[in-house]
């Protein structure tokens, strides 16, 4: 993916793995913060939270947003687009987590 924040569209997306019965409780918590924070920021276009039922009784999170450049990535998150955003309870909730994300150019 290139850097250059005139590339057009990025998709970016992170992962994070839960507890199975903490799911419910997290897919809220990362509702009404993470998502709510991309979809507040000029240049987001949008953004979804998956949930994918694990056979180790934990459930796969990923946070998947669409945004205008680069540029509004990293007024999201700094200069390092690259870094992952942690909320206060996130650390309550996750049993593993991506520590960076990754961008796609969308076609």
């Amino acid at each position: 993916m290139s850097d250059d924040a005139s590339s057009g569209e990025v998709v970016r997306m992170w992962t994070g793995w839960v507890a199975t019965q903490d799911r419910e409780a997290y897919a809220r918590y990362v509702t009404e913060t993470g998502i709510a924070q991309y979809r507040q920021t000029e240049g987001n276009l949008d953004a979804w939270l998956l949930l994918r039922n694990l056979d180790n009784d934990t459930t796969e999170v990923t946070t998947v947003s669409r945004w205008v450049s680069l540029d509004a990535i990293r007024a999201f998150v700094g200069d390092d687009v690259s870094q992952a955003v942690f909320y206060s309870e996130d650390d309550r909730y996750l049993v593993d987590r991506e520590r960076v994300v990754r961008h796609y150019d969308r076609a």
